[in-house]
This record gives C-alpha cells, structure tokens and sequence, in this order.
C-alpha cells in the first residue's frame, strides 16, 4: 500500500526529518514546512487533501494541530525526550558546560528527569516549563532569563526555534532537535498506525447472539458470514467475523438478511456486533451492541463502533418486506446515531442541494461543525445507506476535490 506521509515543522528542521526519514517505510515524504509555528494551521489544513498521515517535528505543532480539531487521521510527533535530549547533553559536557544547572522548555518534567537520572546526572538545579496550549515564544524566553536571574541557570535548552532566537545573544542556549533515532522510530510507528487504519476490512468483528432458545439451524443461517461460532455463558453463541465480510453481508450495515428467520422461528432475536481496534474491544462493543438491540424492540440488530457509533437494524429492514417510502426521523436517527434535530437539518441542506449533492465542507458550514465531524456524519449515513458518494467537486480550495453525497432523507 502506496502511503504518503506529511512532515509539518520549522523549515530548518523539516528538510533533515525528510532526509533521515526516507528510508522507514513511507512511500513519499511531502515536506510542509512553516516560518513560524503560528503558521502551523494554515499548513495543516492545506496539506490535508493530500496525504495519509502527518509527522510533525515536535509537541509544538502537534498540540496546536490537535487543539484546532484538525487532525482526522494517523499524526504522531518526533519526541525531544530521550535520545534527543542525552546527545545534547553530551555535547555541553563535552564542551565543558554545567548540566546541572539548566533550565529546560516544553518537555514534561517527567520525561527530562527519567533522563537525567538514566544518565546519572544532579536534578536539583535543573528547571522545566511543559508546553501547554497558549504558551508563546515570548513565554519560553521569560522563562529561561528567570531561571538564570534567580535560579542562577547556565544554559537554556529550548524545543522552538522563535523561542531560541530570542535566548541566542541573552544567554548560553541550545536548540533542541530530534535525533536519527527519534525520527526513524516514530516514523516507523506512525507508517504501521496508518497501514493498519487502511486495513480497516481485515478488522476483526465479534457478533453476540441472543435468542431465547437453543437453534440448530444458527450455525446455517450465519455461514454466510464464513466465521466461526462459539458457545457464551446464558445460552448466547459468538460469532467471528472480519469487518469487510460483515460489511458486505449486511450491505453497509444497513440488513442482516438472518435476522428475520431468527425472528420467525423464535418471535425474539438480538444480534450485536462490534467493530474496535484490538479483539478485547470488539467484544466489549459487541456486548454494548447486543445490550442497545434488547432496548430497541423484540427483534433487532446493532452495529457498535467505536466512536460511540451505534447503527440499529431493525426486524423490518432485515426482512426486505418494508414498504418503500421515506423512514421517519426517529427510527433514522436511532438508526445512524444522530439526534432527531440533526437529522432535520440534514433533511433541509438535502433538500437544497438535491441536484448538485453535498459536501463535508456544506454540512459543517450549515450545522456549523467543524469539517472533521461532518465527514463523520456523512460517513454515519453512508453506512445507514442513506448517502452514496457520487464523485468529487472542487470547492475553492488547493489539494484533493470533497466527496459528492447523495443523500436520501
């Protein structure tokens, strides 16, 4: 799988990232590079369209990125700790400076005494000031003249590179940059992170089914999922599965096409499953799913993910026998997992733009949420399979063209 990664720092830093990075499993590193990290949501949203993931060159960037909501798939940092920090104590020592007196930004106190201390070096003297939200170079450069003014500090060592030019001619300070080490590690991870998100139909679903009477025709009726089957306490039967195959089966989650002769030879029939990152999850999701299907009604099916995505298949739309028309907007919202208010709004935008389709960038605009939760909702719908993507359609911006929804509400 063909996958390009995004490398979002300062531009003195993102070129040496690209080059150490080249080699750790990313089919293309797209350099991003920013002046300043004020620039850092700008960079973000234009690179979006464009790659899988995002590697950003310190927490910095990172935070800003996070805080902004932007961040709607794989993006790690390089971490300053550890590796990074050591080389350049190593360097002070070596050209003869007092690493026991230091003051040092951004990284968490935690993290640069585990060092420290790893290293066996004093910890009394050394000052730390975590990043957090709202800090500005300004900030990190107070705190390092402080620490030399009344903790009597020699050296300060700073994770930004606006807070370094503003220490350079004040005092003795060095410029945190990640190393080799730093960067290919977390590269790595980030490329296997993104390739198992890719990956998403080999994901392993667990389904729990309950009935009030043993059946021997289950193991019939669930074959066309081509898992397995195993007997749950209380007389429920799990099933295995992967996500692509139940996908396909209960056409995007929208009928269990066994539900209903569950229902007929037994007047009552839960099925749940759930979809999570790891096979504890999914069947703690199936449980939640199973759970949510015993309160909808006598006969019925739900889908759990994570997110808190419930998608509910009731006995009706199982059986193929509904009469056609439009579904009313509480049975679709507890359907998709929106509240009723939604649903309306989405059912007017629908309407307005029943020609031409609509967008991410439409929805946030007219639920005012941010694009990331649009997507999401539209992503809701697709899998109720009442939205069909139907191409792509620029919207005035640089990168790759929205998806086109045709939505039925």
């Amino acid at each position: 799988m063909a996958l390009t990664v995004g490398v979002i720092g300062p531009e003195d830093l993102v070129p040496k990232v690209v080059a150490v990075g080249g080699s750790s499993g990313a089919d293309r590193l797209v350099p991003l590079p920013y002046r300043h990290e004020d620039e850092t949501l700008d960079v973000v949203a234009r690179a979006q369209a464009d790659v899988d993931a995002l590697l950003f060159t310190g927490v910095v960037p990172h935070t800003l990125a996070t805080a902004a909501g932007l961040l709607d798939r794989p993006a790690m940092y390089v971490p300053y700790n550890g590796a990074t920090l050591l080389r350049a104590l190593v360097e002070l020592l070596r050209l003869g400076h007092d690493v026991s007196r230091i003051s040092i930004d951004t990284l968490r106190r935690s993290e640069v005494m585990e060092t420290l201390t790893e290293a066996k070096l004093p910890t009394e003297h050394v000052h730390v000031l975590p990043y957090r939200p709202g800090l500005t170079s300004q900030d990190l450069a107070e705190f390092h003249l402080t620490a030399r003014d009344k903790k009597q500090t020699r050296v300060a060592l700073t994770c930004l590179g606006s807070a370094f030019h503003l220490l350079d001619h004040e005092m003795h300070a060095v410029r945190l940059a990640p190393s080799r080490h730093s960067i290919r590690s977390t590269l790595q991870a980030l490329v296997l992170a993104t390739a198992g998100a890719h990956s998403g139909d080999a994901q392993v679903a667990l389904g729990i089914v309950d009935l009030p009477a043993a059946d021997s025709e289950l193991a019939a009726d669930l074959r066309v999922l081509g898992g397995s089957l195993a007997d749950l306490p209380h007389g429920e039967r799990l099933v295995v599965t992967t996500r692509g195959v139940l996908e396909e089966v209960s056409e995007k989650f929208t009928r269990l096409p066994f539900l209903s002769d569950l229902a007929a030879r037994h007047g009552a029939a839960h099925v749940g499953f759930g979809l999570g990152r790891t096979a504890a999850e999914a069947e703690s999701l199936a449980r939640r799913a199973v759970n949510r299907a015993r309160s909808v009604g006598p006969v019925a099916g739900v889908v759990s993910m994570t997110d808190d995505v419930d998608i509910v298949i009731d006995a009706e739309r199982s059986s193929g026998t509904a009469v056609p028309g439009p579904e009313s907007t509480v049975m679709l919202a507890r359907r998709v997992g929106l509240n009723a208010t939604t649903l309306d709004r989405l059912r007017e935008l629908a309407a307005q733009d029943a020609d031409e389709g609509i967008t991410a960038l439409r929805v946030a605009e007219h639920l005012d949420v941010q694009q990331r939760t649009a997507r999401r909702i539209l992503k809701r719908l697709e899998r109720a399979g009442v939205a069909v993507p139907t191409g792509s359609r620029q919207e005035g911006q640089t990168g790759r063209p929205p998806i086109v929804y045709r939505v039925r509400l």
